[in-house]
């Protein structure tokens, strides 16, 4: 089955701020694209189940415009904390998933370098089942130094996909291909 793409380019986008960290003051930017109901293909429609927001906090989700297909996703509280500490940090938000899908959740690529956090599971993944109302995404982190983080500051991104499908594993005795050199080897000559 071929992948779906969950929003199409030629939607319009909105303006939407984008928090500066480096000064504190807030900036629009128009590359951030939002649908709504009127805009989104019917077969999409009865695909997407549902998303609630926890807080009015937070910027509602939206694909990044000629970024990525990653969605970010956002602190929805203040958080303080000291090297050593583990959090759960809520993201805000609850969501129902179509029925044979799953979220993989992960940092950003800056979230180390920004707050010092590792997201203590390495990736979350959000099956469809988790779907109640008071089912709010979490993100688990480790601070590896003191650190703050905001309401609304990115820290995480999702993507959606389909659940893997049914493998059959096949013993054997040998593979019967040419050895690489084991785990590390890549790129020794």
């Amino acid at each position: 089955m071929k992948p779906r793409r969950w929003i199409s380019a030629e939607w319009s986008p909105r303006q939407v701020r984008k928090t500066d960290r480096t000064n504190n003051r807030r900036q629009d930017q128009k590359s951030c694209r939002f649908f709504n109901s009127q805009e989104i293909p019917s077969d999409f429609l009865r695909e997407l189940r549902g998303i609630k927001y926890h807080t009015d906090k937070i910027d509602r989700l939206c694909y990044v415009d000629g970024k990525s297909d990653w969605i970010d996703l956002r602190s929805a509280e203040d958080v303080k904390l000291k090297a050593g500490e583990h959090r759960l940090i809520s993201l805000g938000i609850s969501v129902q998933l179509p029925e044979g899908y799953e979220m993989i959740t992960a940092p950003r690529s800056s979230t180390f370098r920004n707050y010092g956090l590792l997201q203590s599971n390495s990736i979350g993944v959000v099956d469809e089942s988790y779907c109640g109302d008071n089912d709010i995404l979490r993100m688990p982190v480790y601070a590896t130094r003191d650190t703050e983080i905001r309401v609304n500051d990115r820290i995480g991104q999702f993507r959606i996909i389909e659940h893997q499908p049914k493998i059959v594993f096949e013993e054997v005795e040998t593979l019967g291909n040419r050895d690489r050199g084991g785990f590390g080897s890549t790129g020794r000559a």
